[in-house]
């Protein structure tokens, strides 16, 4: 965990106060968390206990089992002492299905087993145990390839048969993952709410009274229906739970279904993970993940994170003295190739995965923020349901309650003690009904489903979410800072311009204007000092070839072919000796090469920093010139080239005596490959064309309130030209300092100036991740609720440090995903944008269901408890208010939460973190509907018998008649109120709804039930029949609630929150307290 993350965390574990301001301080308790990015355990506990919970395995589902986190550290640390066992108890599990798991220790020479001369034990064996003598045994790496009947340059032959052969014979490269839990477990879960046991143990004693006194026929109507209520609200609980956790296990097998390249046939072909087998040859460079155990056949400087499997934060250097690669390990540094030895369930890393559950569930600053909502109201519900019941009480044994017929309940020594018991069961489940109704378990939930669906849209947004927090996070950025290659630009490069000595050459393709030598040296350098390939298939042309490799090796690799370069021929003819891979903190890679006696050190990178280590040149001549006074004329080529947005790249090389090169391997790979004294041989001008989309997306962002920087390695003329391009840069007259900026003359600032000038600046140039990560962190010390892009592996400090880290799904290695939020798969701005849609989408989905539950809970509570003071009955009664609460919490959260985001959330400002979640605007309309919903409604209670003419009816009659209006009303007054959450601030309501076709089909069948409930079960609801003029009055009641919601709206609000009135005088009091 980082420095800040843990400060956050602590000031909001500890209730401490934040702020400067006297006016602006604020008191933080357990639930006032505003980001749960690396907050402690400590902080997570804390928030937990604090809440009133019903039901906590379900409220708590989808958040950290931190006791199951502790158990998979235990059992990392257990997997190398006890892989045998791990294996054997995995043989037993899987008896019967055809698996190829190793027990087996010794080692023994190879013996042919089917089609292969060495079998599955020996592999897994020698791997595990590191058993250099065993490899040596089957004849060093060129020998194991023989027995698994692969070529170590061109790899397996790749058809189909041939990788069946190998599935068959050494297993494949996945492993057997624990099961989901089945719908069972979800219907246990959400039997285990409290209220809901108390009501069912009601229900129970209600049915066996009411059997024993009114005969089976009639007597279980009472009991029955509430039973059936529950057993409803259960059920349809659990099935919104099971289809949330099958849209987190599909996301889960989208996260482990990494992408990697495998030499196959001689070429490099683009695999899943899943696809490895053994005898594949794979290629790693800096950040890829080890896709199964195997060996080390080439490698230059190569360096493996095994942190992952060891538990030990060392990295451990490989070469042919210590080949052995484990699955599941990271590259730290360095290139290489390894031969696949060992896949699935047989390497060390495939057994962990089978051994643990992968446990996605994390807190959310929505979820730990609504927990606390929904503490503090249920707290107000049930001081309400305790009062409710202790009036009922008091009015039933003191003779006040009447029945719907007038006569009184309870006589003292007249009324029988099973009719008491039965009357008093049903004021208790009517007293516990409100808790239910009150406690709104379903509001953390309802982040949940957003998120959940959110998740799985923004999945065809080409985004890929992988911690929860981050989306919703997402809607409160404040700033976007981007990388340019291939997130604002096509990522599609070609040499365009390029020089050599001083001339142009026009086109640059054109190899006549080149001499033999300059020709020859800029081939080698290109081939040699590169991680790309050129594959020529037999027979194929220029137009069948295929060039691999990042996008800028492929611009000038292409060039080079062009040029007549013969890659196979240049690398088969030159013996690499030592390659110092491409550097981000220096801008170039070079490569040491041996041929003809003697060694050519090949340079390549940013041009401006080659070109300064260069004192000659070579002229399109083939002669040697000093570079002296030219050395401004070739950087004004470069400013020219950088001018018009083309990326610049030198190209240099110098001899080295062979005599002084280091013997040993252990040498050559400590040895610093020579940097000065080169001599130049060109400089290309490769361009990345912008985005389509990104001028749009960057001015969408700007209008958002959203800033949008851009952080480049790329040179700052380069980096200015685009970004006035993309809209980055409003105009050429803010092309000064601080608004663009230099990485060095940033991280050379102290930190005080660093955070003053971070909100200035809007283009970067020449930086390296420190300085992204520097940027990150000035911004966030300022305020700022920072999203950041970034693809190599040292962008992974920046990605763990900022709010949000943004991953790139094509160019990103694995590392820099796996410290990232969110994987854009496509590598698009634009992308980036939708995700800030769906981010704020989130949140306003939380908040329009937030509006919704509270009218309903306010309206309901109110009802029922004024109705019990004054006449000691209820309107509404258990079963009723259960149907309510179906309404309210899991359809409503289904109608509400699930709202695409629209074009209108990218018109306001960000949300910001300490923000109330509960708006004055919200407040207003949630007030005004209340009101509206209370008052008709009461008024029904007290003169609905005259208001609807029943005065000629019996008592019994009217009364029933009364109390169905009264519910039919109230649930109509919900159903219409729930086209108005939908726009909390907008006049028109239903713009759109005919798309949501959830909602729709929500609000038809929540009316239909409705329907059916009034009309035939009459006897499970206490309910009559309404005539249709009774339905009409209901529908014009709840129809009001769209005009009201209108003339609501035009009522202004307070820019201060509300809660800032009511929380001051407290927060005066505590602030002299901590004086």
């Amino acid at each position: 965990m980082n420095g800040s993350g843990d400060m956050e965390a602590a000031s909001a574990s500890g209730g401490g106060m934040v702020g400067g301001d006297e006016d602006e301080v604020v008191y933080l308790d357990p639930f006032n968390i505003a980001t749960t990015k690396n907050a402690s355990v400590e902080t997570l506990k804390r928030w937990r206990q604090a809440a009133l919970v019903l039901n906590a395995s379900r409220r708590f589902r989808y958040t950290l089992d931190l006791r199951k986190e502790e158990e998979k550290e235990q059992r990392r640390r257990m997997i190398r002492a006890h892989a045998q066992v791990i294996r054997a108890a995995l043989l037993f599990k899987l008896a019967g299905e055809q698996a190829t798991i190793v027990l087996g220790t010794t080692v023994s020479p190879p013996s042919p087993v089917g089609d292969y001369l060495i079998g599955v034990e020996q592999l897994a064996s020698m791997t595990r145990d590191h058993n250099f003598s065993a490899l040596q045994e089957y004849g060093g790496v060129k020998g194991l390839s023989d027995l698994l009947e692969t070529n170590l340059e061109k790899g397996t032959d790749g058809d189909d048969a041939s990788l069946s052969k190998r599935r068959n014979m050494f297993g494949s490269n996945t492993y057997p993952q624990k099961k989901g839990r089945s719908f069972l477990m979800f219907l246990w879960e959400a039997w285990q709410d409290l209220t809901l046991i108390i009501l069912i143990v009601a229900a129970a004693a209600s049915l066996a009274l009411g059997i024993k006194t009114e005969g089976v026929k009639e007597g279980w109507y009472d009991g029955g229906s509430i039973a059936f209520a529950v057993f409803l609200v259960i059920f349809v609980t659990a099935i919104s739970d099971y289809r949330q956790s099958l849209q987190f296990q599909n996301l889960n097998e989208e996260k482990r279904n990494i992408h990697l390249k495998v030499i196959r046939g001689g070429r490099p072909v683009e695999i899943s993970i899943f696809d490895i087998v053994v005898g594949d040859v794979v290629p790693l460079s800096i950040g890829d993940q080890v896709p199964a155990d195997g060996i080390l056949i080439t490698g230059h400087s190569l360096a493996i994170d095994e942190s992952s499997m060891t538990g030990e934060s060392k990295i451990v250097h490989k070469d042919h003295k210590a080949p052995f690669l484990m699955s599941g390990c990271k590259v730290a540094d360095g290139v290489g190739t390894m031969l696949v030895t060992g896949v699935g369930i047989n390497t060390e890393w495939g057994l962990l995965m089978a051994s643990i559950s992968e446990d996605t569930g994390e807190e959310t600053p929505l979820q730990v923020r609504l927990n606390g909502v929904a503490t503090f109201i249920g707290i107000v519900g049930l001081a309400v349901a305790v009062s409710v019941l202790a009036v009922l009480l008091i009015r039933y044994f003191t003779g006040h309650t009447r029945d719907s017929d007038g006569t009184v309940q309870f006589k003292s020594g007249v009324t029988s003690f099973g009719d008491a018991v039965d009357d008093v069961i049903k004021i208790i489940t009517i007293a516990v009904t409100i808790v239910v109704v009150a406690v709104p378990e379903g509001l953390p939930l309802a982040v949940t489903l957003t998120l959940a669906y959110s998740m799985r849209k923004m999945m065809a947004d080409k985004a890929l979410v992988r911690r929860l927090s981050a989306c919703e996070t997402m809607g409160s950025a404040t700033t976007i800072c981007s990388d340019k290659t291939g997130t604002l630009t096509l990522n599609k490069m070609t040499v365009v311009e390029a020089y050599v000595g001083r001339k142009k050459i026009d086109p640059p393709d054109d190899s006549s204007q080149l001499h033999p030598d300059v020709s020859s040296l800029l081939h080698e350098g290109i081939a040699c000092n590169t991680q790309g390939n050129v594959f020529v298939p037999k027979g194929g042309g220029e137009e069948k070839m295929e060039i691999s490799g990042s996008p800028t090796e492929k611009a000038i690799l292409a060039w080079a072919v062009k040029l007549g370069m013969k890659f196979d021929v240049i690398r088969e003819e030159s013996s690499i000796l030592h390659v110092f891979p491409f550097n981000s903190e220096k801008k170039r890679g070079g490569v040491a090469v041996q041929g003809d006696n003697k060694v050519h050190i090949h340079w390549k990178g940013a041009a401006e920093m080659v070109l300064g280590s260069c004192t000659e040149y070579l002229d399109s001549n083939g002669c040697l010139q000093p570079m002296g006074e030219d050395k401004e004329f070739f950087s004004e080529a470069i400013n020219q080239m950088a001018a018009s947005s083309l990326r610049c790249v030198a190209i240099a090389y110098r001899t080295f005596d062979l005599d002084k090169m280091p013997i040993d391997e252990e040498q050559r790979d400590q040895w610093v490959l020579p940097e000065n004294d080169l001599v130049l041989l060109s400089i290309v001008g490769i361009k990345d064309p912008c985005r389509s989309g990104v001028q749009n997306a960057v001015r969408i962002c700007t209008n958002a309130g959203v800033k949008v920087r851009m952080i480049t390695g790329d040179n700052l003329q380069t980096a200015k030209a685009i970004a006035l391009e993309c809209g980055i840069l409003p105009s050429e007259a803010d092309a000064t300092e601080p608004n663009i900026i230099e990485g060095r003359a940033f991280r050379v600032l102290s930190e005080r100036e660093r955070e003053q000038v971070a909100k200035k600046i809007l283009v970067m140039g020449r930086s390296s991740p420190n300085d992204k990560l520097l940027l990150v962190q000035a911004l966030r010390k300022a305020g700022e609720v920072v999203a950041v892009t970034g693809d190599g592996t040292n962008d992974a400090p920046a990605l763990h440090e900022a709010d949000i880290g943004l991953s790139m799904g094509i160019q990103g290695t694995e590392v820099a995903k796996e410290s990232s939020d969110i994987i854009i798969l496509d590598d698009n701005f634009a992308s980036v944008v939708k995700v800030v849609r769906w981010g704020r989408s989130v949140y306003a989905n939380i908040q329009k269901f937030i509006q919704f539950q509270l009218t309903v809970n306010v309206a309901a509570l109110i009802i029922n408890v004024v109705a019990s003071v004054s006449s000691g009955d209820v309107p509404l009664n258990a079963v009723q208010l259960l149907w309510v609460n179906l309404i309210m919490d899991t359809l409503g959260a289904l109608a509400l939460a699930t709202e695409p985001p629209t074009d209108h959330l990218m018109e306001r400002s960000p949300v910001g973190r300490r923000e109330p979640l509960i708006t004055n605007i919200m407040w207003r309309n949630l007030i005004i509907q209340a009101l509206y919903q209370v008052s008709v409604l009461l008024v029904l209670n007290f003169c609905g018998i005259s208001i609807l003419h029943l005065k000629d009816e019996t008592r019994k009659h009217a009364t029933q008649v009364k109390n169905s209006m009264i519910f039919n009303s109230f649930v109509l007054c919900q159903i219409f109120n729930e086209f108005n959450a939908r726009k909390p601030d907008e006049i028109n309501v239903f713009t759109g709804v005919t798309k949501n076709y959830l909602f729709m089909g929500i609000i038809g069948i929540t009316f239909a039930l409705q329907i059916i409930i009034i009309e035939f079960l009459g006897k499970f609801t206490s309910t009559v029949k309404l005539s249709w003029k009774l339905w009409m009055v209901s529908l014009a009641i709840g129809l009001v609630s769209w005009p009201l919601a209108i003339i609501g709206k035009l009522i202004p609000v307070p820019e201060t929150p509300f809660a800032k009135f009511f929380t001051k005088p407290f927060q005066q009091r505590r602030a002299g307290h901590w004086a």
